[in-house]
């Protein structure tokens, strides 16, 4: 069901993934927030990704090099004609920040799988603890794209010409508000300040969801984000903790909405709420 999506060829429905298991010119991908995860069942033939380990550098906070993501892309059978299927656990919060990567080093054909993990395993669809071994495959990455990732400075210059760029914080209430740093589930780490940057709408990213996991129609979509004045004709940044629940919101409105400007801030609040003179909203 397209449900009425800009781009409604980048998600797929758990069916097409059962369909397509031993298509040779399809890769699946699971990326989680518990890396633990993968290894009590993924999809058969699924690869698994280590976004602590494997989707940022692990001594300076950055996405991947472009070096080191030919690697992963190529030691995981991926070449640049290959379809990546990407899912993961909490509705792809992951698997939209690995989507929102390839994106940014210029892979074609990439997709999610609707409704990640969560469906697949209430649809009691198979699994498997076997890791696969795919052939490695040669893999060349794009310059990165800049015009889908937003850094700290631009966001304050921005800031201090009132420059009409429209932030969207989709972190729960509690994070916008300060009182929490990170999710309750999650460790109270990362931010010395808690609250939000100046002018920024609270959207939570979860939001955009249904309570199966897959994503919303687009009509219900474009009111959820246009009634908080996130319209297509800004330019938008979405910001969260650490990216990814922001990579999720910059999928909904750049993908599924179509919206031409959308900026994912990966350094999010981490970054922001400890930044020495930022300024910060409670």
């Amino acid at each position: 069901m397209a449900q009425g999506y800009a781009h409604p060829e980048v998600l797929v429905e758990t069916d097409w993934v059962a369909q397509h298991l031993n298509d040779p010119k399809i890769r699946i991908v699971e990326v989680d927030v518990d890396t633990s995860a993968y290894d009590q069942g993924h999809i058969p033939g699924a690869v698994g990704w280590n976004y602590k380990t494997q989707l940022q550098q692990p001594v300076v906070r950055d996405v991947p090099s472009k070096a080191d993501f030919e690697k992963l892309m190529g030691q995981s059978g991926i070449d640049n004609n290959t379809t990546v299927i990407l899912y993961g656990d909490n509705n792809n919060w992951f698997a939209a920040y690995a989507f929102w990567l390839l994106k940014y080093y210029g892979h074609k054909d990439a997709k999610l799988m609707n409704g990640g993990r969560a469906k697949w395993l209430a649809e009691k669809r198979p699994t498997t603890t076997e890791v696969p071994r795919h052939a490695a495959k040669t893999y060349r990455a794009q310059e990165p794209n800049q015009n889908i990732r937003a850094y700290r400075d631009q966001i304050l210059t921005a800031l201090l010409q009132k420059k009409p760029i429209a932030l969207v914080d989709v972190r729960s209430p509690a994070e916008y508000s300060g009182q929490l740093l990170a999710p309750e589930n999650l460790p109270q780490e990362g931010a010395q300040r808690g609250g939000h940057i100046p002018g920024a709408a609270n959207i939570p990213w979860a939001t955009a969801v249904n309570q199966d996991g897959t994503f919303k129609s687009a009509e219900e979509l474009r009111q959820l984000y246009q009634s908080k004045g996130l319209v297509p004709n800004k330019e938008v940044i979405a910001y969260c903790r650490i990216g990814e629940r922001s990579a999720h919101t910059w999928f909904v409105l750049s993908q599924l909405l179509g919206y031409p400007n959308v900026r994912n801030y990966d350094g999010s609040w981490t970054e922001w709420g400890s930044v020495v003179g930022a300024p910060i909203e409670r």
